[in-house]
């Protein structure tokens, strides 16, 4: 998905910026941190070239939104260095509360007239002269052989142009502008791709766990069929901390994550806060038993945990003896092989909070 800049009719449209070569490299900005990961092709598989993750200030980015784009910026140049440097091109992604996201059907013959279709039903979500917007043909819609379905989203172009004016300030160039939701579908896709056994007709649902907020996404067939941001994640538990030991947050986010606090950590803080994440992640899927047609995609065959806060010990167990559905912790590089300056066993560590940015650097190869 590459969102377009509306252009008079009869003008065409254009993405928000052209492909530059065929290397990108995919930087995911989230509420905490910057998370670049650049892929090359090895052979008939994947390699990966290198990756950073660089935290910032969590009030410099507050739900998507951010507020000192220079500051910002500086923190994107810093992940494109950490990560190698190399190509300046880049993809990077919207966050989804900040897209709409809405699916119509059109007739399948009627390839000229889609476009206008598309603006005419993002017309009556917003006017099109806040928005940019782009549709993707997802299928043949179903009981309708004459008919597609199709996606449409639309974002404001506030947002668009933040998104590439950070990359811009950071000496980088946007080639493509996607949808975090849609990168994690591209990234599990992928890994599932890998994988020993069919996903063909199984619906999975990904949990990406982050600093400030948990996003569900359910998918089958390589389609998003449901998609939830909720407002938990690992700052909560780092302030468990900094208050049962009296520290300093930025201590208690550290002890967190080399596992150096007291003796009685994992019983009387991990623990307790594991035991809330579950019964958050219980209520996400109850809600979407509840929303969806269910009939239709039968029941949830696999729960799949990635983000920084999804790879806590403890919480793939967990979260499988709650729901007594099979859970797996993500790591989108199991498969692929990486540089040798790369450290395997930091790899390993952050991997699971890599999955949109790895989602992202797939694009060079769609």
């Amino acid at each position: 998905m590459a969102f377009k800049k509306r252009t008079p009719k009869g003008g065409g449209s254009t993405s928000v910026a052209t492909r530059q070569g065929s290397a990108l490299v995919g930087v995911d900005i989230s509420n905490s941190a910057v998370k670049m990961v650049q892929l090359s092709q090895k052979g008939k598989g994947y390699h990966l070239d290198g990756y950073s993750i660089v935290p910032f200030p969590k009030e410099l980015v507050v739900d998507g939104r951010v507020a000192d784009i220079d500051a910002l910026a500086q923190h994107v140049r810093q992940a494109w260095t950490a990560q190698g440097g190399g190509t300046k091109s880049v993809v990077a992604a919207l966050p989804s509360a900040m897209v709409t996201f809405k699916t119509f059907t059109h007739p399948a013959e009627d390839s000229k007239g889609l476009e206008a279709a598309a603006e005419f039903e993002a017309s009556q979500l917003i006017s099109l002269d806040e928005v940019n917007l782009d549709f993707q043909i997802i299928g043949a819609a179903n009981n309708m052989p004459d008919e597609v379905e199709v996606l449409l989203c639309a974002a404001r172009k506030e947002a668009v142009e933040e998104r590439e004016a950070i990359v811009n300030e950071a000496g980088l160039s946007l080639s493509l502008l996607d949808v975090d939701a849609f990168a994690t579908v591209n990234a599990v896709e992928f890994i599932l791709s890998q994988a020993q056994r069919s996903w063909s007709n199984q619906t999975i649902a990904v949990f990406d766990i982050g600093a400030t907020k948990m996003q569900c996404h359910v998918m089958r067939n390589g389609r998003l069929l449901y998609y939830k941001d909720q407002s938990v994640g690992g700052h909560q538990l780092s302030r468990d901390i900094q208050r049962r030991y009296g520290i300093t947050y930025e201590e208690a986010d550290q002890g967190k994550r080399t596992n150096n606090l007291p003796a009685g950590y994992e019983v009387d803080v991990r623990k307790p806060f594991i035991d809330g994440l579950v019964q958050e992640i219980h209520r996400s899927l109850q809600f979407f038993y509840s929303t969806v047609n269910v009939a239709q995609y039968q029941q949830i065959d696999m729960i799949l945990l990635a983000g920084g806060t999804g790879a806590l010990p403890t919480l793939e167990e967990a979260v499988q003896a709650k729901t007594q559905i099979s859970t797996m912790t993500l790591n989108p590089f199991a498969n692929i092989s990486s540089n040798s300056n790369i450290a395997l066993k930091q790899l390993v560590q952050d991997a699971p909070s890599l999955l949109v940015a790895f989602g992202l650097a797939l694009r060079r190869f769609a």
